[in-house]
């Protein structure tokens, strides 16, 4: 087996460049599901390759898989990867990286029937979804739902704390 220096380079924060984490709630077979995506939009010190890098360095070293299995976060107490929803915001902690976005109050309804979010950290750069700019939910949907976006991605369902215990 031949490994790329994608998989056993070390997790260097400036190559992320700027991350971006977004909130919606999808309809789903037994009620709303609530969604978060994380991904960087490929400015980076090394451009569009190293944030790619960087993202699969950090998931490796938070002990995410990337490609289409779901990681269940309750089956592993363990998981250094956590989920604060509270008073209209997502908090993600993980060992190098704290991010955070205003999410709305369907998403946190959503969040409270289940207990959990499904958490998708995109390793493929989305240079179009600036923050503070108005998503089209079209131009989302065909980036979270291609192919190469999700087959590159860790996938997550993310146990939801909240200060209120």
């Amino acid at each position: 087996m031949t490994t790329t220096s994608s998989e056993t380079r070390p997790f260097r924060a400036i190559d992320l460049g700027t991350l971006v984490v977004m909130a919606w709630s999808g309809e789903a077979p037994d009620g709303d599901m609530p969604y978060l995506l994380a991904y960087s939009l490929g400015d980076g010190a090394s451009g569009p390759e190293g944030s790619t890098a960087a993202i699969r360095a950090l998931l490796r070293t938070n002990g995410l898989n990337v490609g289409e299995e779901v990681t269940d976060g309750s089956q592993r107490p363990s998981l250094p990867v956590t989920l604060l929803a509270e008073a209209g915001q997502a908090v993600i902690t993980m060992p190098h990286l704290n991010a955070q976005c205003t999410v709305p109050p369907e998403w946190l309804a959503a969040v409270r029937a289940r207990g959990f979010a499904y958490f998708v950290f995109a390793t493929r750069p989305w240079p179009e979804g600036v923050p503070g700019r108005p998503v089209d939910p079209e131009r989302l949907a065909a980036f979270a739902g291609a192919e190469q976006t999700l087959s590159t991605a860790a996938h997550v369902l993310l146990p939801a704390r909240s200060l209120r215990g």
